[in-house]
């Protein structure tokens, strides 16, 4: 199963939003949903994504995201919206999964059985790389990962680069994907 992890600074951990600009850039967490799982005509199942919010009001929040339970959605920023704001207000929708459990709590329990990966500019080129199927990749949102979350993370796992191009957080899932979908 491929996993991704998207570390959200100020993703608004409630569903008291307007829009998802303005909810602590909860649209590139909808721009990651979308690339994970969305191809043409078709929805990747072998996909996990955990989303930790680490905004106001309640922070960390765990969304955990599952391709092989995902449907009634549609590919679009507007869709993904209303569908955050209804799990973030306690509704449920086919697919995901909320908790309150931290970044650091998520590395672990997943650095168990599979190969940890933290996306860093300075990491070991991703070409140069057998990535296998239980390989778990780490994104910072637009501000990046924290140093402290980053250190955290090395200790578990290592340092992987897309090459000398730094690319958006939902590009990066879908590089990627990209790769590993041609091996």
């Amino acid at each position: 199963m491929r996993q991704f992890i998207l570390f959200s600074r100020q993703g608004q951990t409630s569903g008291n939003f307007r829009n998802l600009r303005d909810a602590g850039r909860l649209d590139l967490v909808s721009h990651c949903i979308i690339s994970s799982f969305f191809l043409s005509h078709k929805t990747r199942k072998e996909i996990i994504l955990h989303i930790i919010l680490n905004g106001p009001p309640n922070p960390p929040l765990h969304l955990q995201i599952k391709g092989e339970e995902l449907h009634d959605t549609r590919t679009d920023e507007e869709t993904i919206g209303h569908i955050l704001k209804n799990v973030l207000s306690g509704k449920e929708h086919p697919g995901f999964k909320l908790s309150k459990k931290s970044f650091q709590e998520i590395v672990k329990e997943l650095s168990q059985e599979n190969e940890i990966y933290v996306l860093e500019e300075k990491g070991e080129n991703i070409k140069n790389q057998e990535l296998k199927d239980n390989s778990v990749f780490i994104i910072g949102d637009q501000v990046g990962l924290p140093k402290k979350e980053e250190l955290f993370v090395l200790r578990y796992g290592k340092k992987l680069s897309l090459g000398k191009t730094v690319y958006l957080a939902a590009d990066c899932i879908t590089i990627i994907n990209y790769n590993l979908d041609n091996r």
